[in-house]
């Protein structure tokens, strides 16, 4: 569940961003999937540490 919420909230940090500096709708799917995908590894990364805790 929190990879999931780490891809979507990366999703729109990085759309917005791409948006925001003058981007134009491609530019800011790239940025949207690299946010994304770099989120959600990260929220795998929480996942697995909470897991390992509990």
């Amino acid at each position: 569940m929190i990879v999931i919420a780490g891809f979507v909230l990366g999703a729109i940090i990085g759309a917005r961003k791409a948006l925001k500096s003058g981007g134009k709708r491609l530019d800011a799917l790239q940025y949207g999937a690299g946010f994304g995908i770099a989120f959600a590894v990260l929220g795998l990364f929480v996942t697995l540490f909470i897991d390992r805790m509990v």
